[in-house]
């Protein structure tokens, strides 16, 4: 929910390298930016890549699209000191003071990374297929912790030998009540559902969808 004393929902997008996060930031500006006032930040060590990718892509207008050049481990920028991605947070804001939603992706990091609770008020967790169905039995916060985990390139199941059976029943036995859903971000499909999920974690009306 947005609290007007904080500002705009912080939605952290974390996950391994080449999960699929930043397609999956490209996908959610791109549906909501018509009705919802949405900016992002970015995580890199020493490139601004992602940045980069999603000015090329046309995801906002380059000024809702800020990077962060970690220059160390990835999710040291977004947990243990969060300083330099809180500043991005602020000078946002500022830029833009009746913001909604602001999207905040993690770099590439292990299992183990989660958001610090002063930086991400909702945190949205993306693992694809191509890892194995292994990925969620083996656990770590963003699995079994994340609001909502993101399953993706399920179109490669087959050429991975994975089973979506076996990573779904993995799924539910590591996150409890705690909702998860398959997706392949590229070709669009789970992207209305995720975005209407930061929608109700922003506490905006579905309506916004148009």
């Amino acid at each position: 929910m947005i609290d007007s004393n904080r500002g705009p929902l912080r939605v952290g997008v974390g996950g391994p390298v080449g999960s699929g996060k930043t397609a999956l930031v490209d996908a959610l500006c791109k549906r909501l930016r018509a009705t919802v006032n949405v900016a992002v930040i970015t995580n890199d060590i020493y490139t601004r890549e992602d940045q980069e990718f999603l000015i090329r892509s046309g995801a906002l207008a380059a000024d809702r699209i800020d990077g962060v050049e970690t220059g160390g481990c990835p999710h040291t920028a977004i947990r243990e000191d969060a300083s330099i991605n809180l500043a991005a947070v602020d000078r946002m804001i500022a830029r833009f003071p009746d913001l909604e939603v602001l999207f905040i992706e993690s770099g590439g990091d292990n299992l183990s990374a989660t958001f610090s609770p002063e930086l991400a008020d909702v945190t949205l967790y993306v693992i694809d297929v191509s890892a194995g169905d292994k990925i969620p039995r083996k656990g770590g916060p963003g699995i079994t912790r994340s609001d909502l985990l993101v399953i993706n390139k399920i179109d490669l199941a087959p050429m991975v030998g994975a089973s979506l059976e076996v990573m779904d029943r993995d799924a539910r036995k590591m996150r409890g009540e705690r909702p998860f859903l398959f997706a392949n971000i590229r070709a669009g499909k789970a992207v209305e559902d995720i975005a209407r999920f930061v929608l109700a974690q922003a506490g905006l009306p579905e309506s916004r969808l148009v």
